[in-house]
Parts: structure tokens; sequence; C-alpha cells
């Protein structure tokens, strides 16, 4: 893909995503919030891939905008005094509950390229004083955070966003500390997307077109040097991910997936 190409995505999914903050989640037309003519509610869709009701009533108002593909603190394993990143942190939903597993000992960081998000995601931390999360303005592709400084990286239904998932993953790995873990939730293509489908820019803006096979994403994250990967399709995502787009069988074509693997 050509570097002006990858700027055109990258710009998309800005704007696409800072409208979906302005409007306090997901507005119209396909997005990985569902089919708003079926009202499912973003607590709905949450429960549905794996968060609890305990959860939910944890979190900030507005945090859950209904932009998940499942629950990657659900295979995290969090530790209180960890380091967390989360890639995409939007508002903050899988921040603001992976700080009360890592307690005020522990660290949250959020990084979305998104100013309207993060400035949703700060706000909401300061309404609640959670002073062990941090957000910061940057893209995956290019980190703001330190080399061999992060425990564990969660991310939610973001990186398939990527023009250049081998560099979020080369980052991914540069941050992480030796020994730490990825515990990520994202879409994963089980067949061959029709090309016309591929080239809807709503489509690649929302979880659907960018999604990676698992055996091309075995090998992405192998090249940027991880160990022990797990890929695990959710086959139950499904009927969530139909009301994405609906009438256009995607469901046919993605999954969600729960993917782990750790720095040696």
């Amino acid at each position: 893909m050509e570097k002006e190409q990858f700027e055109i995505i990258r710009q998309a999914v800005r704007s696409r995503y800072g409208q979906i903050a302005a409007a306090d989640g997901c507005d119209c037309g396909p997005s990985c919030c569902g089919d708003p003519l079926k009202e499912v509610s973003p607590d709905q869709i949450a429960l549905a891939l794996g968060y609890s009701a305990a959860d939910l009533a944890a979190l900030p108002e507005g945090a859950n905008m209904g932009l998940s593909c499942g629950n990657p603190k659900a295979i995290a394993a969090l530790k209180p005094g960890e380091t967390v990143l989360d890639l995409g942190s939007g508002g903050g939903f899988d921040c603001f509950l992976a700080a009360r597993e890592v307690g005020p000992e522990g660290r949250v960081i959020g990084v979305d390229m998104t100013p309207e998000m993060l400035s949703k995601a700060r706000a909401s931390a300061a309404r609640i004083g959670a002073l062990n999360v941090t957000f910061r303005l940057g893209e995956i592709e290019h980190l703001p955070v330190a080399d061999n400084s992060v425990d564990v990286i969660l991310s939610n239904c973001v990186i398939n966003l990527s023009p250049d998932k081998p560099q979020v993953y080369r980052e991914a790995f540069r941050v992480l500390k030796p020994g730490g873990r990825l515990a990520i939730s994202d879409v994963v293509a089980t067949a061959a997307l029709p090309e016309v489908l591929h080239q809807e820019m709503a489509l690649l803006t929302a979880c659907v077109a960018g999604a990676e096979t698992i055996p091309r994403l075995t090998e992405i994250l192998t090249a940027a040097g991880f160990s022990r990967i797990r890929i695990q399709p959710k086959d139950e995502s499904r009927e969530v991910i139909r009301q994405w787009v609906p009438g256009r069988k995607i469901e046919d074509y993605i999954v969600s997936a729960a993917i782990e693997a750790v720095k040696p």
C-alpha cells in the first residue's frame, strides 16, 4: 500500500471516530457499533461480547460507546501494580476497567489519535478521580511510550483499522517489558472479503475491510518477535458483527478473536 493511501485511510478513521465522540457514541452508517435502526444499546453490545453488568456499572457515564468486538480484560489476567497500555483507547472504556484491576499502585495509559476521543476520556477520568489513568495523543504505529516500560497491552477492535499492522506490532513489541504480554480483541478474516467490499472506505473505517487472516496475523506477530502466539476466533460474535453493516453478510467473512502473545 502506498504511503499516500495509508494517510488517506488514517485521516478517514480519525474523522469517523471524531464524529462518534462528538455524538457521544454510534451515530449513523456502518460502524462497529451496530445498526442504529435496531436500537441496540452500547451496554447490550458489551454484555453480548463478554463484559459483566458489574463492569458496566463501574464505568463513568459515556465511556462505553459501543465500539467493542470483545473483552480484552477477560484474557489479560491483570495484576495489582502492573502498567497497562491500551491501543486506540477511545473514550477510555477498557482503561477505566483495567485501572480497577491494577489498583492505585498500577498505571494505565491510553493512546488514541483522535483529539475528540481524548477530550472525552480525560474529562471522564477527572470526573471520577481516576488518578492512575492517563491519556496520550498518538498513533498506534508510533507510540508515545518508552521502550520496555509496559507489562500488558490491551486493544479492542482498533488494530484492524491500521493500514500498517506490522508497524503496530513492532511498536507493541518495543514498549513491552521482556515477559510482557498482548491481550487483544480484534476482528480477523475467516474468508477472503470480496474486492468490492474491500475497497469501500466506509468498511475500512468500520472494523471490516482491514481484517487480516489468522495465518497472516500469526506471521506479523512472529516477525515482530512475539512468541506463545494464540489467536482464538469467537464464532458467537457473528451475531453482533452482522449488525454492523446489515444486509451485507459481513459475518460470513470476519469474526472477533482473542489475540494473545508474549515478548520473550
